[in-house]
């Protein structure tokens, strides 16, 4: 398991319960906000939070996504966590269009909200929401499920869900009203979770446990 995870700090957000659940598991957090550190890193973290088009902007900004598009050069560990999962997606349309790092091809739009009985629901989507693998079962094995069971809730709190233009990117799926929701993607190296592992439990951190392993 890795000693050390980078947590990408670019000003947005409150990353110490992030920070306080890898220590939990037995790994040295570091915030850091300096591109130059983030991109030689060994492995990091994508947290992000709030409306997609200021969140990527201030990422933007800070210098940090040519820093990750240079991380990932190498095809080192990532895992993005809430809008820092959405910005592996090619465009959000929350509040126009915003394009992102374009890591996996698709878009972030927002959750329906009816579901699909044609009932009005409540937007955001707040709370515990069971999880479970795209296939079925099989996909989880060796990704940061591995071991945690099919339908094991997880913690979210979004307004809008990433869309995957290529089914093999998904790697675990909720429903919100009888409507799917992207809980999870991966391609390569690179992983993301709608929802916060870090406020999940016992079961988040061991999506954070086997991510550190990955």
């Amino acid at each position: 398991m890795s000693a050390r995870i980078h947590i990408v700090d670019y000003g947005v957000g409150n990353l110490y319960s992030l920070a306080n659940a890898l220590r939990e598991i037995g790994v040295e957090p570091l915030l850091s906000a300096s591109p130059t550190e983030i991109a030689n890193a060994e492995r990091v973290i994508l947290p992000g939070v709030g409306a997609f088009p200021a969140t990527y902007g201030t990422f933007k900004s800070r210098g940090m996504e040519d820093a990750i598009r240079k991380y990932l050069e190498t095809e080192r560990p990532m895992l993005g966590i809430c809008v820092g999962m959405q910005m592996l997606m090619t465009r959000s349309e929350e509040f126009g269009v915003t394009e992102g790092l374009g890591i996996m091809r698709g878009t972030v739009q927002k959750i329906a909200d009816h579901g699909t009985d044609g009932k009005p629901h409540k937007i955001p989507h707040i709370g515990w929401t069971d999880v479970r693998p795209v296939d079925g079962g099989t996909a989880w094995k060796g990704t940061i499920f591995d071991g945690i069971a099919p339908d094991t809730s997880f913690y979210f709190v979004h307004s809008f869900t990433a869309k995957p233009e290529d089914e093999s990117d998904r790697l675990a799926d909720g429903f919100y009203n009888g409507q799917r929701i992207t809980a999870s993607v991966t391609r390569g190296a690179v992983t993301g979770t709608q929802f916060h592992p870090e406020k999940s439990g016992e079961a988040g951190l061991d999506v954070l446990r086997n991510f550190a392993r990955l």
